[in-house]
């Protein structure tokens, strides 16, 4: 018997929502958008377009709630929510009463208590809360994986991450990513990913955490956009030129900026591995590096998914040697960030028709919030160590990968 299509409501209809939505449309093959919700008119008339199928329109609205209550007619199935990160936690809470299933692009909140309530809402509905670190999908994450649970480098004991954001000034310094009040820091918002990452391939959650850094560059541009009355969600920012270098001639950007453009945490996981993460945001190129140090070897990835990317294997002792001793050649996958987004689509839809185990897990999406707010205290308090509360026990065991 042919099952049905899921049908699932967008909260958050342009840019990373449009494009995670036309990937999961797929009318008469699993899934179909059946309801939009967008602030902004212009996105709205996009998604009716893109997502008619045959005399059907999607429902729209410009307030989530109205998107919601639709579930009460059991029209929908299941939602993606891609709204800016402050908005995350009200509405992620509001789907999950109705018992959804919940496709949630990180960060999963601001804070860690809002992360938590998120978690015991799913718990208490029993709904299924699905969160969208799409880098644990990428290939050459995941080669990584496999390579270190293989025993390839040994017993993993130390982690660095360099992230390299050429192009931040375009994107976290002309909107609300500019503003504290809307993404707490760019040590959550931007290094989320990051740091679950190296939660997972180190296989523990930070504890432990002091870091540094500042508003080194941007702060002090001229000409800067004039003030709005709010930070303008789903409207596309205007005067990105990805050609503009040195950063320090980039203008327009956001008429608020007090957040760093320059940081690094190091961390000390629950099994005792030591991590560090950096992050720039005006540097010449745009990609990050991971470098996974272990008793018998350490590995090095170079690329993050586009063509030519590979890992490198040290596993003898020398003195340079900037071939290593082996070579993992990445291949290219077809789809938006590494071929990720299609997967990560995937596994969504599949674990909201049918339940069971999937590689992002709302229990390390927590994990990497919390890193991350922490961090980012830390940073603001002069760099002092800080412990990382761990989650209630009750909604870790519920949570915990199978």
């Amino acid at each position: 018997m042919k099952k049905s299509d899921l049908r699932i409501g967008l909260i958050g209809a342009a840019g990373r929502g449009g494009s995670l939505a036309k990937i999961a449309h797929r009318p008469g093959k699993g899934a179909r958008i059946v309801a939009c919700c967008d602030v902004a008119p212009e996105a709205l008339h996009a998604a009716a377009r893109t997502f008619a199928h045959g005399d059907k329109s999607p429902f729209l609205t410009r307030d989530y709630r109205e998107l919601i209550d639709h579930a009460r007619s059991a029209a929908l199935d299941a939602v993606i929510i891609a709204t800016p990160d402050y908005l995350h936690e009200e509405q992620a809470v509001a789907a999950l009463e109705r018992g959804l299933a919940v496709y949630l692009e990180k960060p999963m909140a601001l804070t860690i208590t809002g992360c938590d309530r998120i978690l015991a809402t799913a718990k208490r509905h029993r709904a299924r809360l699905y969160l969208g670190h799409n880098m644990r999908h990428m290939g050459f994450v995941r080669k990584m994986k496999a390579l270190i649970d293989e025993g390839t480098i040994g017993e993993v004991k130390a982690c660095w991450c360099r992230h390299f954001v050429g192009h931040g000034g375009d994107f976290y310094f002309r909107d609300w990513h500019a503003e504290r009040r809307y993404v707490n820091g760019l040590l959550l918002q931007k290094a989320a990913h990051d740091i679950d990452v190296i939660h997972w391939l180190c296989d523990g959650y930070t504890r432990l955490v002091n870091a540094l850094g500042g508003l080194t560059l941007y702060g002090g541009l001229p000409d800067r956009a004039p003030a709005t009355k709010g930070p303008r969600p789903g409207v596309a920012v205007k005067g990105m030129d990805f050609t503009t270098f040195p950063p320090t001639r980039q203008r327009g950007l956001n008429h608020r900026i007090d957040v760093e453009d320059l940081s690094t945490m190091q961390m000390r996981l629950s099994n005792g591995v030591y991590a560090t993460y950096a992050q720039c945001h005006y540097t010449p190129d745009y990609w990050r590096s991971y470098t996974l140090i272990g008793t018998e070897g350490r590995l090095e990835n170079f690329g993050n998914g586009g063509a030519g990317t590979h890992i490198r294997l040290w596993n003898k002792r020398s003195g340079y040697n900037a071939a290593g001793d082996a070579t993992y050649k990445i291949p290219l996958a077809r789809g938006t960030h590494g071929g990720a987004d299609p997967l990560i689509i995937a596994e969504f839809l599949r674990y909201a028709r049918e339940g069971g185990a999937t590689d992002t897990s709302p229990l390390a999406a927590r994990e990497s919030v919390a890193a991350g707010c922490t961090a980012t205290e830390s940073l603001r308090k002069g760099g002092i160590p800080l412990k990382v509360p761990p989650p209630r026990a009750a909604l870790a065991r519920f949570f915990e990968p199978v």
